[in-house]
């Protein structure tokens, strides 16, 4: 139901890391994700820990889903001196191409615990569905 658009996202993924970058809009850091069916509904989730809902920016063209989010530092008051950050900042974005089974015009997102979780169901036209064949003249009819 995916197609991976970039074989060196994983490899930039770990440079960044080991490099401790942080992504900026220009060149964003790769967000972790699954990827599962589950029954009628396909189901793309997102890691996205300490981001907020207002952070997070998801557009759908054509077949091309974008998700992009951006972890901001925390405030810190005066006379506040850091002695340990592990937590990445900066910009997260990740770039799935749909496949055509899928019905881009119902997405539904939920943001629970640091997971962005989008639901895509199956279009009507990707169904399995039964065709009849009619009488002598051999007519056959689509039943959905």
């Amino acid at each position: 139901m995916l197609m991976r658009t970039d074989p060196f996202r994983e490899m930039d993924r770990i440079v960044q890391q080991l490099s401790g970058t942080s992504g900026t809009w220009s060149k964003p850091s790769v967000m972790p994700m699954d990827a599962y069916r589950q029954g009628e509904v396909y189901v793309i989730a997102f890691d996205l820990p300490g981001v907020s809902t207002e952070a997070i920016d998801i557009d759908v063209e054509r077949n091309m889903l974008t998700v992009k989010a951006e972890r901001r530092p925390t405030g810190k008051s005066d006379g506040v001196q850091m002695e340990l950050s592990e937590r990445p900042l900066g910009v997260f974005s990740r770039q799935i191409v749909l496949a055509d089974t899928l019905d881009t015009e119902h997405i539904e997102a939920d943001y629970d615990a640091g997971v962005l979780t989008l639901r895509i169901p199956i279009a009507e036209r990707a169904k399995p569905r039964k065709i009849a064949i009619g009488g002598e003249s051999g007519r056959k009819q689509i039943s959905g």
